[in-house]
């Protein structure tokens, strides 16, 4: 006999759920819901994007002055044309990523892959060309990949490989390079070598113990037409800030960085590669939109532009705190250091070979 009963029997009122009691499913039929998140949210965003507006139609006429300043109307030229060039990329890769993460499971990707380590690493480096997608999908990707079974070098391998040699990078970087198809080449055998690379060595060094903890992110819940839309809006917000950082952080290096401080530091071969992938690691661009930056760093050569491309989509703030996320900082500063030493060397002897 319950409590609640036995009381009822005494003549008393029935006894009140304990708080710590787990709710029934009718219970929890009635409770309240919580407040909207998401809607509260779209409607900050939709009261941001008015304020933005009202500011730019009162202030038109500031606009208009500030712009007949020589600096500024190149700052101005500088970050549309950067934005414009990229954004139709990075629509075509928000699609095909939402598209994967709602209808090809990872698992299915496991198994298509070889379970010999040794052939797995390049396989799955070379896999990636097939999955379109930013680097920040890359890391759940690979947790879930390593959580199937497979070899976790070969998932690593194919976390860098992914977001740097896929179709739709390679498009952009041979629209922003029009006059140097050399650089797609460059940008796919360096990125491709130093995943292998960094696969290979991690097979034979690396402490797979450092990836116990992995935490693959759950997978979107829903039908898969939700999955794909809130993957896209994710994906397409989170890609165009980036893009939006990046051509305004290229647009100021143009435009207020002294042209002498600029020439001597892309005069000098080792000092351009240095800074040029420091540089990619704290722009913490989308590998979909890092080419239309890096044709703007027009004093640098071709061989340290080939430097920040392949170390962007690689190593940067944004996917070291992603990475320690998912997998530990015992693991995160580890394989960062080994990603861009390795990441460089490629770079650097491709562009010696090729360009």
């Amino acid at each position: 006999m319950s409590n609640s009963q036995s009381n009822s029997d005494l003549g008393g009122t029935p006894l009140e759920p304990s708080p710590l009691a787990v709710p029934t499913p009718q219970h929890r039929a009635h409770q309240p819901d919580g407040p909207h998140k998401p809607k509260r949210s779209r409607e900050a965003g939709l009261a941001l994007v008015c304020a933005v507006i009202l500011v730019a139609v009162l202030a038109q006429q500031a606009l208009k002055g500030l712009l007949t300043n020589p600096a500024a109307a190149n700052w101005a030229t500088v970050f549309v044309s950067i934005t414009v060039q990229a954004l139709p990329f990075i629509v075509l890769g928000v699609i095909v990523s939402a598209t994967i993460a709602a209808f090809v499971p990872p698992t299915a990707i496991a198994r298509l892959l070889s379970r010999r380590p040794g052939l797995a690493v390049p396989a799955a480096a070379a896999a990636g060309a097939a999955l379109p997608g930013c680097e920040c999908g890359s890391v759940p990707i690979a947790a879930r990949l390593i959580a199937s079974g497979l070899t976790p070098a070969a998932a690593l391998a194919f976390l860098l490989s992914a977001p740097a040699i896929n179709p739709v990078v390679l498009g952009a970087t041979a629209v922003a390079f029009p006059n140097n198809p050399e650089m797609v080449i460059g940008r796919l055998l360096a990125s491709l070598a130093a995943s292998i690379a960094v696969g290979m060595v991690w097979l034979a060094l690396g402490r797979d113990d450092l990836l116990a903890r992995v935490r693959s992110q759950p997978a979107g819940s829903g039908s898969k037409l939700t999955v794909f839309l809130s993957t896209a809006q994710h994906d397409f917000l989170q890609t165009g800030g980036f893009l939006v950082v990046g051509s305004a952080a290229a647009a100021t290096m143009q435009t207020l960085l002294p042209r002498a401080w600029v020439d001597s530091v892309a005069g000098s071969a080792v000092l351009s590669v240095l800074v040029l992938a420091l540089l990619a690691i704290l722009l913490c661009l989308c590998s979909q939109a890092d080419a239309f930056v890096a044709v703007g760093l027009s004093q640098f050569s071709l061989t340290s532009r080939l430097v920040f491309l392949v170390v962007g989509p690689m190593v940067d703030l944004k996917l070291i705190a992603l990475q320690a996320g998912t997998f530990g900082w015992r693991f995160a500063w580890r394989f960062s250091l080994l990603t861009v030493t390795l990441a460089v060397i490629s770079a650097c002897l491709v562009g010696w070979w090729l360009l």
